[in-house]
């Protein structure tokens, strides 16, 4: 752990005090979120990570991690934005949970909020974990490397994104082994019938969005890693980037379909981050970060704009 334990400890503090002015304060009482209130808690997160990014241009030792104020900075909205163009995905999937739990609008907040918090946990343990691999066992590298390019092109050959919560092996189990209740009752996770401890359909729904983004960590942390191994620059620009997620489901959840490019500039996302793990590691040829942003934003800038440009043609209705 290269930065000093008093910017975990004042990060993770900020952190938490945000999370907890945000159920306790904003969200104290369950509402359907509107999409100007959307819009305005996307815009608040985004300005913050900025300003955090400005930050490390002032704040960040020279030569810390390798880096310099600009290289650290560069790394951190680097991985910021790989790290948000990617949770477009997330944003389809609990869209499709949503609708087939039947999820009442304003519990979603609530779902997303304690799933995000668990998100943290998980995905801190991921980048450790990827940090310390790496650091200790080299040839890791091109492991990642690989699995990026084989993903990025298992998406671009794929067809659509198509869920299916029924066949998911979680709900199964969920399902086999906890009593479960018939209604959401008033949002609450657990509840005591009769003297028996059920939990709720929101719990049910709480576990499948946890698990949905522990699939998507494993595409999203190495991409990162891919650009920078600083555990605080990978740590805190995927925190950023979740912590915003609630918020941007809000807002765009009701246009997701206009986007349907977009994967395809995911998935050339994907490839060419595994590609520079792989020159940086294998070739020790390395891609700037300067051009690594770059390179991401205008493969990501050509996706929605062919998307906007060419918008999905609607289907023909069936025949009576």
């Amino acid at each position: 752990m290269a930065e000093p334990l008093h910017w975990w400890i004042i990060f993770n503090v900020f952190v938490l005090v945000m999370l907890a002015l945000d159920l306790g304060v904003f969200h104290r009482h369950a509402h359907t979120v509107r999409l100007k209130e959307a819009i305005g808690w996307s815009i608040f997160w985004v300005i913050l990570a900025l300003l955090f990014n400005l930050g490390l241009y002032w704040f960040w030792p020279d030569g810390q991690g390798g880096y310099t104020p600009a290289q650290a900075g560069l790394a951190f909205f680097t991985g910021y934005v790989i790290e948000r163009a990617l949770s477009f995905d997330n944003i389809f999937v609990f869209v499709v949970l949503f609708s087939y739990f039947r999820v009442p609008s304003q519990y979603h907040h609530k779902v997303l909020f304690w799933g995000i918090l668990g998100a943290l946990i998980l995905r801190a343990i991921f980048i450790f974990a990827g940090v310390a691999l790496i650091e200790k066992f080299h040839w890791t590298i091109y492991i990642l490397g690989v699995f990026l390019i084989f993903t990025g092109i298992k998406m671009a050959l794929a067809k659509g994104t198509e869920v299916h919560p029924e066949r998911n092996p979680v709900l199964k189990l969920l399902r086999r082994f906890l009593p479960v209740s018939k209604d959401y009752v008033e949002g609450h996770f657990l509840t005591r019938i009769d003297g028996r401890l059920l939990v709720t359909p929101l719990f049910i729904v709480l576990m499948m969005v946890e698990t949905t983004d522990l699939v998507f960590a494993i595409d999203s942390i190495p991409a990162i890693l891919a650009i920078t191994t600083d555990s605080f620059l990978v740590y805190t620009s995927n925190i950023f980037a979740i912590l915003g997620l609630r918020a941007l489901y809000f807002a765009l959840a009701g246009v997701m379909d206009m986007f349907h490019y977009l994967h395809y500039g995911l998935a050339a996302v994907l490839v060419f981050v595994g590609v520079k793990m792989l020159l940086d590691a294998g070739w020790d040829y390395e891609i700037r970060i300067g051009w690594s942003l770059g390179i991401v934003g205008a493969l990501l800038s050509v996706a929605t704009i062919v998307s906007l440009l060419r918008p999905r043609n609607p289907e023909p209705p069936n025949p009576a």
